[in-house]
């Protein structure tokens, strides 16, 4: 990260709020915050995709 960006993060901290991520997990929606270290390493490394229309 270079200053300029530590620097914009730095001044505008006090109005950061925290981002709860969620993923599906067995046909449900769980917070990736609760997750044990095993399942939080398996999530980084997972490969993520996007779906397209067929026309």
């Amino acid at each position: 990260m270079n200053t300029q960006s530590q620097q914009t993060l730095l001044q505008n901290n006090q109005q950061r709020t925290k981002c709860l991520v969620y993923t599906r997990v067995m046909g449900y929606h769980r917070p990736v915050e609760s997750f044990n270290i095993g399942k939080k390493g398996e999530h980084k490394q997972r490969k993520h995709f996007t779906e397209f229309k067929c026309g």
